[in-house]
């Protein structure tokens, strides 16, 4: 059975990060370093599981 997709919340990503600043994860945008983001029309930010688990893998890879 396949997991439906889901946004994430940027504290939900941070969590998954294990902990990792908000203030590194905004610096890590700006770098464009971070996973594809979803900008909502509040300014609130959401991550689609599935790309966050691409970019991490990306990073396996390039390790």
């Amino acid at each position: 059975m396949t997991r439906r997709d889901e946004l994430l919340t940027l504290p939900e990503v941070l969590e998954e990060l294990g902990g990792v600043s908000r203030r590194t994860f905004y610096r890590w945008r700006e770098l464009r370093h971070a996973p594809k983001c979803v900008k909502l029309p509040n300014g609130e930010l959401r991550v689609w599981r599935s790309d966050l688990v691409v970019w991490l893998e990306s990073l396996r890879e390039a390790a």
